[in-house]
């Protein structure tokens, strides 16, 4: 859903959960590939790239 340029509440609603929630599950994935706060990057293009990109790295 991020892939698809989803929002945190877009997301939420056709999940049935609350837009808090999936803005941790978020924060916990940026977290987990190391992706910090930043002005140049876009974590969420980031992520779904480094998703994308899993099965190639191994």
């Amino acid at each position: 859903m991020m892939a698809a340029g989803w929002s945190d509440g877009a997301i939420a609603q056709r999940l049935y959960a609350s837009e808090g929630t999936i803005g941790k599950h978020i924060s916990n994935i940026f977290a987990k590939l190391d992706l910090p706060v930043s002005t140049d990057d876009n974590r969420r293009v980031l992520a779904v790239l480094a998703y994308l990109n899993r099965d190639r790295a191994a």
